[in-house]
């Protein structure tokens, strides 16, 4: 029986996104199943007492450059959001949404977010914004935007969010592989190992 990957994440989170851009052809490679698990780090941040490392006046600058050298290892198009930090919530709501409703198109979907963000650079904090960055993805902004306020949406992006607390997620992108939980898009050679 093949291993998994489960990868909580959000979408506003750049180091989440490097990962994502890495983790379906590591998957790939070691035979593995990817299991996207959409979570609110607001809430994370919250719970745990946690930040954004951004918000560390000497941290910020340091990670910017290291998220660049990221982006050139691993051969992937990367551009600081000048609009970061973006809010979420309506966001992850989307995204679980579309993964509850629409499990075919849901790559696509965060796909075309993550993209719109780490290397379009877009202001996803507007809501224009996002409703044209969703129009040219192929997707119906308005059906996307109902999907935001739907009670099973809230409930099911609140309730993962919960569990990834109460299994020690402090940040993202976290992955577990069994109950091993990885932190930081920087520990995918751990990752690899533990699916070995």
């Amino acid at each position: 029986m093949s291993k998994s990957v489960e990868f909580f994440f959000d979408l506003g989170s750049p180091t989440t996104y490097l990962a994502y851009t890495q983790l379906p052809a590591l998957c790939t490679q070691t035979n593995s199943k990817l299991i996207y698990r959409p979570m609110l780090l607001g809430g994370v941040f919250k719970a745990t007492g946690n930040a954004s490392p951004v918000t560390v006046p000497a941290k910020g600058p340091y990670l910017f450059k290291d998220l660049n050298r990221f982006a050139v290892r691993y051969g992937v198009a990367f551009k600081l959001n000048p609009h970061f930090p973006i809010n979420t919530l309506l966001l992850m709501r989307a995204v679980t949404g579309m993964q509850l409703r629409h499990p075919e198109r849901f790559e696509a979907f965060i796909d075309c977010l993550f993209r719109a963000l780490w290397v379009d650079a877009r202001n996803l904090n507007d809501p224009a914004t996002v409703a044209a960055v969703l129009d040219e993805g192929g997707f119906d902004p308005e059906y996307v935007l109902a999907l935001t306020t739907d009670a099973q949406v809230k409930d099911a992006l609140k309730t993962v969010t919960e569990e990834a607390i109460r299994r020690g997620v402090f940040g993202a992108p976290s992955m577990f592989v069994g109950n091993e939980l990885f932190f930081g898009q920087d520990r995918l050679d751990f990752v690899r190992e533990a699916l070995g």
